[in-house]
């Protein structure tokens, strides 16, 4: 019998594709996953860790992170994979663009993604790889060179048409450092889409796994709803914010992209952190439309556990914006119906001293986002113990569903062959939020005092333990994941 590098032992396993948590031992070798089976003989391994009948789920694949935003992007690998550890995710993939924020600079991605792999490379406590937006006509030109890189996905952000990342823009092509004469429209939409299917073609092996994400909010919509809720100066806070960037402006947004996903002919489209009732309608009511169009669709564990008066104050900003309390129950009622593919966190780590301005209450002064991935995983199984979700779905929704989108083959999976990335979960050890104690740099958290009722203890990645009895330990890990490897 082949030695074991490390046996868990006594967990009860929760896999994608059973409903039953079966109470057995995991043997891992060079990293994988060699044998799952009750009653392994812990002689014939190097170490062995006694799971005490916890659950133990895949590794989270927390498909929407954003590190470097705020902060330069070596800091906060280091540090917002430490964080995301404690939430039992094991991958993560970030969003990155040129333009303002990220590396500030405009240009190529042959010149600029190097600079992004240099600078996240051997810091992570994750595994990683990253989705980028074409920003220019260049760009376009650039995404067979970036598959060959190992990016198999994209993303186009709708509501740069007129806005910045917090808000108004005047100038689009100062705050995207694009080139002078192109813009940042509908027509640049289409084009990209055309783009990615082009590369579809060209690598049809990889065709699959090819796909482009959407933030859906529209422009002209925001920009209008901005100034009313501004002048009328009834409304403030999260609500406000709420009322500025309204519902029916994703539900435009998501129908727009369908039609151009359909004149394109791009079937895998991904609408991202849908945070509303009529978000998720319009989604739904596109995939009855164009049905050859494979959608896969969104939503956030801050959309799903915290509303405009629950959030601790104005750090509950980000885009698009938490929503009332009807707006996270319906999100909750396709989340059960199965009509949600995946959750993940959109962690963008902005601390005290970027987040607030002058006056601190002015929440269209304050930064958009907010860290969460160290809340992923516990607080979905919080929520699902009160509404009736079950483990297996679980599992679907935060490991299996997104690695299989994103081509992240060995991943998502407990499973013979599957890489060993797992996650302790005590489901009998309630606690309560405090930013404090998270590993992240951020000091503050829109979930400061939620309770939770599940707690990820231990952490493994590729069967190195990361996460030990809620504390992180060890030299990080994490690398980069190409996901163009055949």
């Amino acid at each position: 019998m082949t030695a074991l590098d490390l046996l868990l032992r006594n967990v009860r396993v929760v896999r994608h594709d059973s409903a039953e948590t079966e109470l057995t031992d995991i043997g891992v070798v060079d990293g994988r996953i060699e044998r799952i089976a009750a009653g392994i003989d812990p002689a014939n391994a190097k170490s062995v860790v006694d799971g005490g009948g916890k659950l133990a789920f895949p590794g989270v694949v927390d498909a929407h992170q954003h590190w470097g935003i705020y902060n330069p992007l070596s800091e906060d690998t280091a540090s917002e994979s430490r964080a995301s550890v404690q939430g039992g995710v094991t991958t993560a993939l970030n969003y990155m663009r040129t333009g303002q924020y990220y590396l500030n600079r405009g240009g190529a991605y042959s010149d600029f993604f190097p600079e992004v792999l240099a600078a996240s490379a051997g810091r992570a406590y994750v595994d990683y790889g990253f989705h980028l937006a074409p920003m220019s006509r260049q760009h376009i030109t650039e995404l067979p060179d970036l598959v060959e890189s190992g990016v198999t996905s994209f993303k186009i952000f709708m509501f740069y048409g007129s806005h910045g990342l917090h808000g108004r823009s005047t100038d689009q092509n100062s705050f995207l450092m694009i080139p002078e004469g192109e813009r940042y429209d509908y027509a640049h939409f289409e084009f990209v889409m055309r783009g990615v299917q082009a590369v579809r073609e060209r690598f049809p092996d990889l065709a699959d796994q090819i796909s482009l994400s959407l933030h859906c909010e529209t422009a002209e919509i925001m920009s209008a709803y901005t100034k009313m809720v501004e002048e009328d100066g009834t409304l403030t806070g999260l609500a406000a914010y709420h009322a500025s960037r309204p519902p029916h402006s994703e539900g435009l947004a998501v129908s727009i992209a369908a039609y151009l996903a359909h004149e394109t002919g791009l079937p895998n489209i991904n609408l991202l952190h849908l945070s509303s009732a009529k978000a998720v309608d319009a989604a739904l009511r596109m995939a009855k439309a164009f049905p050859h169009i494979n959608f896969r669709r969104e939503v956030t564990i801050g959309h799903l556990v915290a509303d405009i008066t629950t959030a601790h104050g104005l750090g509950g900003k980000v885009n698009p914006p938490l929503r009332p309390r009807e707006d996270v129950e319906a999100l909750w009622t396709h989340v059960l119906n199965g009509e949600i593919d995946w959750v993940v966190s959109d962690h963008a780590c902005c601390r005290d001293e970027q987040k607030f301005g002058t006056p601190r209450d002015d929440i269209f002064i304050a930064k958009s986002g907010f860290g969460g991935a160290e809340y992923l995983l516990p607080g979905l199984l919080t929520e699902a113990a009160q509404r009736g979700l079950s483990h297996q779905r679980v599992a679907q929704l935060t490991s299996w569903n997104p690695a299989q989108r994103f081509g992240l083959t060995r991943k998502g999976a407990l499973a013979e062959g599957y890489d060993a990335d797992l996650c302790l979960v005590d489901e009998g050890s309630p606690w309560t939020v405090r930013a404090q104690d998270s590993e992240s740099t951020q000091e503050y958290t829109p979930f400061e005092g939620f309770k939770m009722t599940a707690r990820v203890t231990d952490t493994f990645l590729r069967g190195q333990q990361v996460l030990a009895a809620g504390k992180v330990v060890g030299d990080p890990v994490g690398r980069y994941v190409s996901r163009s490897d055949r």
